[in-house]
């Protein structure tokens, strides 16, 4: 395959030649049947045609790209990194979304391209990548210049989170996208086998039932006793992550998608926090002016909860609340927060970086770069089982709706989809 070094990249992106081509499913997987929180559901078989075209209409005349992270991205050369167990997303990408452009998908949807490259894992949620990487002949390449302007449709499966860097870089650059970070066979075959027409249909009618709300206050439950996080909305628009990343504006679409969410203008209040990388610690979180302020071990690894709190000292901006956030499809539980955050009945509150929510806190507000992360707090019963979400509670116009109770969507809220 010609190597992104060798592209002729001087003819603009959006003024590609463009043909139509007769659409044939390329499914890649079997229909699968999955437990949700809702009970039993049948996904259709994932079809990597389908979903690249539902997402990036229009798609014919693009020039595609797949981008992994890789701890040794010289692992790259020659796909060495499929050689090693710990590599298991970055196989998938491999596997499903290499192979299945170049072996039919691309001729499909009139794309072209289809190369593979690999950057230096980031350690951490959204930080900000690597100015370098490594193409397939183990060459080091310069992304921006050999990937963010040769690309029309860059499609990011990592360890890590890129959603926010690369919705910079896309706005910079100009191309579209899509970030799949934890990708394991659960979510092929469900959160990324639906009709992402009708998550976006869906997610707007909860979207609208919840937008310009003044504030919604979680309560947790904990070993009997109850914690509650004010979120001060004022009255500002809910937005939604739908999966569909229509037109040629440059954007990036955060796949599975199905979500409601706010950037709070402040927080109040105490919020428990189970531990990613050490999940039988949990502490309490206590919250002012939009801020954690400070952590008290509730059960687990004292040390754990001390280096928190020594990092809220040092840089006190990782603990600003940057996200509140809903999940709006009906999906099983997959262990990758990329798709448990999506499900409905669940929340999510985020800590660190909102710029690409359209909040206000960027990298260079950090005191360190490496905790310039956007982390996602997850409640999920799967997840999280020892912290019960009590109650999800809407203030708005002078009225007030529960739209979670245990886990499970309340009958206001559940009834918005059958408007």
């Amino acid at each position: 395959m010609q190597d992104a070094s060798t592209i002729e990249s001087d003819t603009p992106k959006k003024n590609r030649a463009s043909r139509k081509t007769t659409l044939t499913p390329l499914n890649l997987t079997m229909s699968q049947s999955y437990t949700t929180l809702s009970g039993e559901r049948e996904f259709p078989s994932f079809d990597l045609v389908s979903l690249l075209q539902t997402v990036f209409d229009p798609i014919d005349g693009c020039r595609v790209c797949l981008l992994i992270d890789l701890p040794d991205p010289s692992q790259m050369k020659n796909f060495a990194f499929l050689q090693d167990e710990a590599r298991s997303v970055q196989k998938k990408a491999y596997e499903v979304f290499y192979k299945g452009l170049n072996e039919g998908a691309m001729d499909q949807l009139g794309l072209s391209g289809g190369e593979m490259f690999a950057y230096k894992t980031t350690g951490g949620s959204n930080l900000d990548l690597p100015e370098t990487g490594f193409n397939a002949a183990g060459e080091e390449i310069n992304l921006a210049e050999q990937v963010y302007t040769v690309y029309d449709l860059i499609l990011c499966v990592s360890d890590y989170s890129a959603t926010a860097p690369l919705t910079a870089h896309a706005k910079e650059y100009g191309f579209r996208g899509s970030t799949m970070h934890g990708l394991n066979d659960v979510i092929l075959n469900s959160g990324l086998s639906v009709n992402y027409n009708d998550v976006s249909a869906e997610a707007e009618k909860l979207r609208l039932g919840v937008t310009n709300a003044d504030q919604v206050d979680i309560t947790y439950e904990i070993a009997g006793n109850d914690y509650k996080l004010s979120l001060h909305l004022e009255k500002q628009d809910a937005q939604k992550s739908h999966g569909l990343c229509h037109g040629r504006d440059p954007d990036i679409a955060n796949l599975p998608a199905g979500e409601v969410y706010f950037v709070p203008n402040g927080a109040d209040g105490i919020f428990p926090m189970q531990y990613e990388d050490d999940p039988d610690t949990i502490a309490l979180q206590k919250v002012e002016g939009g801020r954690i302020v400070d952590v008290e071990l509730l059960s687990g690894n004292a040390a754990t909860v001390e280096a928190h709190k020594q990092t809220l000292i040092s840089d006190p901006v990782t603990g600003e609340i940057g996200e509140l956030g809903l999940g709006t499809q009906n999906l099983p539980f997959s262990g990758a927060d990329i798709q448990d955050e999506k499900t409905i009945g669940t929340v999510h509150v985020a800590t660190g970086r909102s710029d690409h929510l359209g909040g206000h806190l960027v990298p260079d507000m950090f005191a360190e770069a490496a905790n310039a992360s956007h982390d996602d707090i997850l409640f999920h019963p799967n997840k999280t089982p020892a912290i019960n979400v009590r109650e999800v509670r809407m203030y708005k116009d002078g009225d007030e709706q529960v739209l979670i109770e245990n886990y499970k969507p309340s009958a206001w809220f559940a009834g918005l989809l059958e408007v």
